[in-house]
């Protein structure tokens, strides 16, 4: 198992973890499934009223979609199939609320999960990027995601310099994408602890505040997703395109 699940039926806080600091928690296909099958699961499990997400490791938190994942397409710019678009616990119906836990990267697809957190709390050496511009793909979902957190010319920038530019804790927590900074390796305890304060509340009351927050950003996240397989289509460069410019890569960034 890639994405683990474990409950404290006493506190009524689960944990879902990424595992597979190997690949920097990149998602490959079995773990896009298995996040699907946690989220679709915790529905059902009224012992767990408060979700805590986390990674294994301080390298990354996730660093979006494995590289070596095939994905098929259909023969269509109409038709596209997102692997990532069922990884988070709203786009599975599931009203509980989860706090994401971040220590080192947090990129490309990570943002389908953090985008779908209540709210975010990240170890100091935290850092935030998308890379899908240097590598000639449109950003699209983690952009429409994003722009729901974050202040419009900071998630612009943060989308458009690609791997040029990371976001520290310190910048993410100033602009709201994250709302408390512990110190390196405390982002899960601080998560936890905020998670069973959550779940000793009412949780019917708890669930309705979360739906309601979820309603107010559904129609501008409805209309960006809309758009995002036909701005895909247009601007993605094809896959050998991408893998020649992905391999040409630098490690020369600068941190604000």
């Amino acid at each position: 198992m890639t994405a683990r699940l474990d409950t404290d039926k006493e506190s009524g806080v689960a944990v879902v973890t990424l595992d597979r600091p190997e690949k920097l928690n990149a998602i490959d296909l079995p773990t896009a499934r298995q996040l699907t099958g946690i989220w679709r699961a915790l529905r059902f499990d009224d012992t767990v009223r408060a979700i805590a997400l986390t990674a294994t490791g301080t390298r990354a938190f996730c660093t979006g979609l494995d590289r070596d994942a095939v994905v098929p397409q259909p023969n269509s710019p109409y038709m596209q199939d997102d692997p990532l678009l069922r990884i988070g616990p709203k786009s599975n119906d599931l009203w509980k609320p989860v706090i994401a836990a971040v220590e080192g990267m947090a990129c490309g697809g990570a943002f389908y999960l953090l985008g779908e957190s209540e709210f975010v709390v990240a170890g100091e050496s935290a850092q935030f990027f998308d890379p899908h511009t240097t590598y000639g793909m449109v950003s699209a979902y983690e952009s429409v995601l994003m722009a729901q957190r974050m202040p419009y010319g900071e998630v612009a920038r943060m989308m458009l310099m690609g791997t040029a530019e990371r976001v520290s804790a310190r910048r993410a927590y100033e602009v709201g994408l994250i709302s408390e900074l512990t110190d390196t390796g405390g982002a899960l305890g601080i998560a936890v602890e905020r998670a069973r304060v959550l779940a000793g509340y009412p949780p019917e009351g708890v669930q309705g505040t979360v739906r309601a927050l979820w309603s107010a950003r559904e129609a501008a996240l409805a209309h960006g997703f809309a758009q995002a397989p036909h701005l895909i289509a247009l601007g993605n460069l094809p896959a050998d395109r991408q893998n020649q410019l992905f391999t040409k890569r630098t490690q020369n960034f600068r941190i604000r």
